[in-house]
């Protein structure tokens, strides 16, 4: 019977045991007991604290920082803490774990226990503390952010993905805002001429094998082009091409956003190698007078000291019209290579008729390049805005370009007629979609021949009425005129 009974009771114990520990788990408890647990260990332990800030002194990008962040986020600890940031990634499948600020994650290296806090102070700078114990520092520290490189250039070349980055402010910490560059154009579907397309990438990767070639030289390894050329005749499409290329992350500078001189350098500063840093407009910033930065600060930024504080970069200019610009601004040494976009001609129309509807040769192809060789041009986005919305119908299509050649070409010689200085399309406009600017560009055209009609009418009634006045009258103007 006592045995029993104290079988029972041992029962009964062991149960409520259970409960409690069940108990403890369902509640904040058993983390109440670990910080107790923490904090009694840490009296019998001397830590030492590392801070791996987010810029370095010279307000640059600090690389160690963003290696340790990409192999913090990769820990399982960070899946298992109490909170986690998820990012969805380039494809709809993959998800992404990211610290929050002030989140505080756990590692072990070589049975040595490590803490890193995601810390972010009150004026908004981020940083990252490593805190170790001193006995463990001296027997790993080196090892473990070895470990830590390697594992993040593994997760990196896994998950390699093209960045393009934005100017959004004058805010030390935020100066640069990210995201995916998902821009779908590569060499193989620009609209260009294939012998200068093997030129730019054979020049391309050639400077990727040049470091130590530029070194020899003691110049800055950085390669500089200007892409000039009418609104639609591909320069942003060829960019990304570029970059894809290269497999760089993109800088595209707002000058607009750019509060003087020193702002323009100081964006320049934190840019990262292996990047294609871009200025698009170029020549509309230099000509207006509303931006804040001068010809310059645009000088210093194309090739003067601050520009040798990086390396492994590629810059890139777009202008749509090269005339009125400064001659400094394009000396060698500031621009390497100059690649002109015309607008489209006949090769350019049958790329584009291959690359958009799949046609290589058609019946209409002679009638196009009639009309071309009447100097009539489109921009190539309008050409390739007419085949989209005929995609169904080459024929179609290539009627809609005839007839948009056509009236594009009549309008420019009108214009030639009145003393237009230019074809009488504005450069912007020329980026429109194909199709509408055909049909209102007829309707126009119908609307201007009454309106000249009728001009000429009366000026031929004014003549008619002067011829008829007394020569007496007419002498002054005439003599007017004479002097």
């Amino acid at each position: 019977m006592i045995w029993a009974n104290s079988i029972s009771s041992v029962f009964f114990s062991l149960l409520v045991f259970l409960l409690i520990i069940r108990f403890f788990r369902k509640t904040s408890v058993l983390d109440i007991l670990k910080k107790w647990w923490v904090s009694f260990e840490n009296r019998f332990h001397v830590y030492q604290s590392f801070k791996i800030p987010i810029h370095n002194e010279h307000f640059q990008e600090n690389q160690l920082y963003q290696k340790i962040l990409l192999y913090l986020n990769s820990l399982p600890s960070v899946e298992d803490s109490d909170f986690t940031n998820l990012f969805s990634g380039s494809k709809p499948s993959e998800i992404f774990l990211h610290l929050d600020a002030n989140q505080t994650v756990h590692d072990t290296f070589l049975s040595a226990k490590v803490s890193w806090t995601n810390e972010k102070s009150e004026d908004g700078k981020s940083a990252l503390i490593l805190r170790i114990k001193k006995k463990d520092k001296r027997r790993v520290f080196r090892q473990y952010f070895q470990h830590i490189l390697s594992v993040a250039e593994e997760v990196e070349q896994g998950k390699r993905e093209i960045k393009l980055y934005m100017n959004s402010g004058n805010d030390e910490n935020s100066r640069w805002r990210s995201v995916p560059f998902a821009h779908p154009a590569s060499f193989d579907t620009v609209a260009m001429d294939s012998e200068l397309k093997n030129k730019v990438k054979s020049d391309l990767e050639q400077f990727l094998k040049s470091k130590q070639y530029y070194h020899r030289l003691g110049r800055v390894w950085k390669r500089s082009y200007l892409l000039y050329g009418a609104s639609g005749t591909g320069k942003s499409s060829f960019i990304a091409a570029m970059a894809r290329f290269l497999c760089y992350d993109v800088y595209d500078i707002d000058i607009s956003k750019v509060s003087d001189d020193s702002d323009l350098k100081m964006l320049l500063l934190q840019t990262t190698s292996r990047s294609v840093v871009v200025i698009e407009d170029l020549d509309r910033f230099l000509a207006g007078k509303s931006t804040a930065v001068s010809l310059s600060g645009v000088l210093n930024f194309m090739d003067g000291i601050i520009s040798c504080c990086g390396e492994e970069r590629v810059m890139v200019f777009t202008m749509n019209c090269k005339d009125q610009i400064d001659q400094t601004v394009m000396r060698p040494g500031r621009i390497d290579l100059q690649i002109q976009f015309p607008l489209c001609d006949f090769s350019t129309f049958k790329i584009l008729a291959n690359s958009y509807l799949g046609v290589k040769d058609h019946k209409l192809f002679p009638q196009v390049e009639e009309v071309f060789q009447t100097g009539a041009r489109l921009s190539p986005a309008e050409i390739g805005e007419i085949m989209i919305s005929n995609r169904n119908s080459p024929s179609r299509a290539f009627k809609t370009v005839i007839t948009a050649l056509q009236t594009n070409g009549s309008d420019e010689r009108r214009g030639q007629r009145l003393g237009d200085s230019g074809s009488g399309r504005n450069g912007e406009d020329m980026g429109e979609p194909g199709g509408v600017i055909c049909r209102e560009s007829v309707h126009t055209v119908r609307e201007f021949r009454k309106l000249y009609g009728l001009l000429r009418l009366g000026s031929r009634r004014k003549e008619e009425s002067m011829n008829s006045e007394p020569i007496e009258k007419k002498g002054p103007r005439i003599e007017s005129i004479s002097t």
